[in-house]
């Protein structure tokens, strides 16, 4: 499934089997579990031991936002990514399990130096990073001010060993006019048209925030733009990592090429051409020296 897909967000497999967003027991065990922090089957055997009444309106408030068709994670204020637990509200997107296995890519590619995550939003990549890897630290740059203020907090609610810095601004232009060069730089932009946005299931159309999902009239527009400014900010072998529209594997490869990037292309979980891994090409670098 593609993450911009219809999925209810988070990747919350006791509801996907439940009979909705608010209904069945299944259901109304995750909805628990996430709110007191219990796994769900810890939730369950629970269920008749005296409640907090401060913890019973937080639930009654989840359940009464899935009624209304808003996406469980919003709904009870976490996320998982990972080894993660992340507080996420409707200032950022929810993130997928397929964006795990870009955290994945990078990791087995590279684990020191300095590392941005651009488009950052609740900060899952970015702090997956700092506390898989061994990078020195990683830069999290964020155009929405709402959605930094949250990556901020999650930052502080992970307290990772690596430092992690959150910057305000449009894609690479934080990392301009630095003398810093980056190991890697990652990335999962949006990369819907205007069109294929509408077309979203209502759980993600209504309620997620739209730029972090469409991109131009091609759904590249930010794609294009990281294959335009990304070399200058590497360090040489540097490496730039993106998730990418499944549709769209072959438009981003001759694209990174147009650019002068060799690109490779990786499958998700499920198959799916999912992520790009692009390397400047040598021939190329040499000619913008000379």
């Amino acid at each position: 499934m593609s993450e911009r897909s219809g999925s209810n967000g988070g990747g919350q497999t006791a509801l996907r089997r439940s009979n909705g967003n608010g209904g069945g027991q299944e259901a109304t065990a995750a909805v628990w579990a996430a709110i007191t922090g219990l796994s769900i089957g810890e939730a369950w055997l629970r269920r008749d031991e005296p409640k907090a009444p401060e913890v019973v309106a937080r639930y009654q408030d989840a359940v009464s936002q899935l009624d209304r068709g808003v996406p469980f994670a919003y709904a009870v204020g976490s996320v998982g990514f990972r080894t993660l637990d992340l507080k996420i509200d409707p200032r950022a997107l929810i993130p997928r399990p397929e964006t795990e296995g870009l955290v994945e890519l990078v990791l087995a590619r590279c684990a020191s130096g300095l590392i941005a995550d651009i488009g950052t939003g609740c900060g899952c990549i970015a702090l997956a990073l700092a506390v898989e890897g061994q990078f020195e630290r990683v830069v999290a740059v964020e155009q929405s001010a709402a959605a930094a203020a949250l990556a901020r907090e999650n930052v502080k609610r992970v307290a990772p060993r690596t430092p992690v810095e959150i910057r305000e601004g449009d894609l690479l232009a934080p990392l301009v006019d630095t003398v810093e060069r980056y190991r890697a730089i990652v990335c999962n932009p949006p990369y819907l048209t205007t069109q294929e946005f509408e077309e979203l299931d209502r759980a993600v159309r209504d309620f997620e925030p739209r730029a972090a999902l469409v991109s131009g009239a091609d759904g590249l527009e930010a794609t294009r733009t990281l294959f335009a400014g990304a070399r200058l900010l590497l360090e040489p072998g540097g490496l730039l990592a993106l998730e990418i529209d499944e549709r769209r594997a072959d438009a981003v490869r001759a694209l990174g090429r147009e650019h002068g990037w060799t690109v490779e292309i990786h499958a998700d979980l499920f198959g799916c051409p999912r992520y790009a891994l692009g390397t400047p090409c040598r021939r190329l670098s040499a000619r913008r020296k000379s």
